[in-house]
């Protein structure tokens, strides 16, 4: 896929990845001023929710527009509980900057959409009759374009449609941006989409969307390809995958092989969200091979030619899922059966529990890379960049979906607080998903990839060959030029 665009604010780059080009925007604070440009024709913004994005955009947006005559106003349902927590990040009924949801969508020349895709899906046609005439409307996911499409329903032909999809979850976008605040170029890279464009203003509104939120790189999708590998990609490596993955090797190295339980978790939790995924997000998943020894490699090699086979098997009926929109329709089946039977926690059992006094315990002694860990792992993510290829999805989705937002976005999350802590506070689209998917990634891995492993079956040199000379390295090697300029810390 390749696509390009036109700006009438913004400077375009062109970047080389692999054997490939794409047009990018780089952003940054020293875009700010352009940004009234950008959204020309825009006195108020609605940012509609407060769930895992709406406060970090509404903050963001708000913050970037000071000194403008752009208003950034919350709507919420009338009585909402998150009324109280809009107030307190400073957006009041008071102030102007707090109202009811469709009062804020009627009055809003841009309203950004950030309630839960199963309320989109329950609500879209009365969003769609309070939207402005011409008024562009931003997401930021595409999981209602795949909706519409599985009902055969279509967007509002007489307003824009725009996507702007920060590349990590909410808490990333803000705390990135508030430590960017004295670091130009600090903040979560965003793939951006032009559903409609119905008076010529459609791209720089998203673009100025996209820059606001702090994004130093702005990539060009379609909501099409968006919501496809979103969606697919946290129900594979970004969190159902990883989350089956470690279940599974905690199991095998504390039950079959007799390892401490801490040091379990050390070899499985600790490894993938510390020293794998710092390897990778600086120097690449090859670099996470070359580190190793050659015993090691050996190891690797062997469990990374046995896993890649099953994981692709698993992505591949997740890929075919969401794109017949079976796994929308399971969302928005969960949506309405939620109130019933809400999502339970998966941090109480005796895994997470360890990971706890773990986490307390750390040093700063180095950990060691361990080479059967990396090897499922790095096969999992492999096999994720293929499929997406197959499929049609840029180098830069690409990237992002299956690399970049694991490894600089959710995998620090994951180190700071725990897998399971991800699974539990994520978007109800990806923690559903997590928790649907993970078992089948832990049930294909532990009936073939562990079972043929330990039949002694040979390594699948082919493969390897693949591994080490695939095109993502160079893809990835531009990206990590493209990084924040600053690595996420975390405050409690």
């Amino acid at each position: 896929m390749s696509l390009t665009f036109k700006t009438d604010v913004f400077a375009t780059e062109t970047i080389k990845l692999a054997d490939t080009e794409e047009m990018v925007v780089v952003g940054g604070r020293d875009k700010y001023a352009l940004l009234p440009r950008a959204f020309a024709g825009v006195k108020q913004i609605g940012v509609i929710g407060w769930g895992s994005q709406g406060p970090a955009q509404a903050q963001n947006l708000r913050d970037s527009l000071e000194g403008t005559e752009i208003i950034v106003k919350i709507g919420l349902r009338e009585g909402s509980a998150s009324m109280a927590q809009a107030a307190e990040a400073g957006f009041t009924k008071e102030n102007g900057t707090l109202g009811e949801m469709y009062q804020v969508i009627r009055e809003s020349d841009m309203v950004v959409l950030l309630i839960s895709d199963a309320a989109q899906a329950d609500n879209y046609q009365q969003i769609f009759d309070n939207l402005k005439d011409g008024a562009t409307l931003g997401l930021s996911h595409g999981f209602l374009l795949g909706y519409l499409e599985s009902i055969g329903r279509e967007f509002p032909a007489n307003v824009n449609v725009v996507g702007v999809c920060p590349k990590g979850m909410g808490p990333s976008v803000r705390r990135l941006y508030v430590q960017g605040k004295k670091v130009n170029g600090a903040g979560i890279n965003a793939s951006f989409a032009i559903e409609q464009d119905v008076n010529g203003k459609a791209t720089d509104h998203a673009l100025g969307w996209a820059v606001a939120l702090g994004s130093p790189y702005m990539f060009m999708t379609t909501l099409g390809y968006e919501f496809r590998s979103d969606i697919f990609g946290e129900r594979g490596i970004l969190l159902g995958a990883v989350h089956g993955i470690v279940e599974l090797l905690f199991r095998r190295y504390v039950m079959e092989q007799g390892m401490d339980e801490e040091k379990a978790f050390i070899a499985t939790v600790e490894n993938i969200t510390g020293p794998i995924s710092k390897t990778i997000s600086r120097e690449g998943i090859i670099a996470v091979y070359n580190k190793l020894d050659e015993a090691g490699k050996k190891v690797f090699e062997r469990i990374y030619s046995l896993s890649y086979g099953p994981a692709f098997d698993i992505l591949l009926e997740i890929y075919n899922e969401v794109s017949s929109y079976n796994e929308i329709r399971s969302v928005v089946m969960a949506g309405q059966r939620l109130n019933r039977f809400p999502m339970g926690r998966i941090d109480g059992t005796r895994m997470w529990q360890v990971g706890e006094k773990v986490r307390a315990a750390r040093t700063d002694t180095p950990v060691e890379i361990d080479p059967f860990t990396a090897g499922m792992y790095c096969a999992t993510m492999m096999a994720q960049i293929d499929l997406l290829i197959e499929k049609g999805h840029c180098l830069s989705e690409v990237a992002n979906e299956s690399v970049i937002e694991a490894v600089d976005s959710l995998n620090p999350y994951m180190h700071h607080k725990g897998v399971a802590f991800m699974v539990d506070n994520c978007s109800t689209t990806a923690r559903l998903g997590s928790r649907k998917w993970a078992p089948r990634f832990d049930y294909n891995l532990s009936q073939q990839a562990l079972v043929d492993y330990d039949a002694g079956k040979e390594t699948d040199r082919t493969l390897i060959e693949n591994l080490k000379n695939h095109k993502i390295h160079g893809a990835l090697a531009t990206c990590a030029t493209m990084r924040p300029s600053v690595d996420i810390a975390f405050v409690d």
